[in-house]
């Protein structure tokens, strides 16, 4: 038997991460403010850290997703699978051109991962679909706060979250200089 709340568990559990960095900031303070020799100096770097778990924590907390949707995300290895009984699928992130959110037939938000041949569509309340925050951190360029604010507010119209580059990785996107001619 609980003495806390259902919903403030579910609170405490989504907000965690950040509420563990604001202890380490409050810990460090104390260390730099208090402490004497090493002990300002470890102050300031737990400090960092629990500023960047900070942070990251509130970043996490607002990517809204819900348990009550269809199905199961599931990310291994650079592969999003999606398992539910009718529609699911899975994409490899090395050949994905694009991600966008869009809005279901109920309105609820709908995460599209587009490959060069198929279209994986989840809903962002499928069990797992936490893990989806973390492809989109490992994807260069992509738009964490949109995602957050189309996952809060189903968009009208597909909002592209992400979209592979026209240049490979690595090439220049103009020429080199040239030395000049002697």
């Amino acid at each position: 038997m609980s003495f806390i709340r259902t919903g403030a568990t579910e609170a405490l559990t989504r907000w965690r991460e950040a509420l563990v960095g604001g202890v380490l900031v409050i810990w460090g303070l104390y260390w730099v403010l208090d402490g004497l020799g090493a002990f300002v100096w470890l102050g300031v770097i737990l400090a960092l850290i629990g500023a960047t778990l900070v942070w990251s924590g509130v970043q996490r907390a607002r990517f809204r997703t819900g348990s009550d949707g269809l199905g199961m995300v599931e990310v291994d290895e650079r592969q999003v699978t999606y398992l539910a009984p009718v529609g699911g699928g899975f994409m490899s992130l090395d050949t994905l051109l694009r991600i966008e959110i869009a809005r279901d037939r109920i309105d609820r938000p709908l995460w599209r991962f587009i490959g060069p041949e198929d279209t994986l569509s989840i809903p962002a309340a499928a069990t797992g679909s936490r893990a989806l925050f973390d492809v989109l951190t490992a994807l260069d360029g992509a738009r964490i706060e949109t995602a957050i604010r189309a996952l809060g507010t189903p968009p009208d119209t597909p909002v592209t979250i992400w979209s592979k580059s026209k240049t490979p990785a690595g090439a220049r996107l103009t020429p080199p200089p040239q030395s000049p001619k002697r």
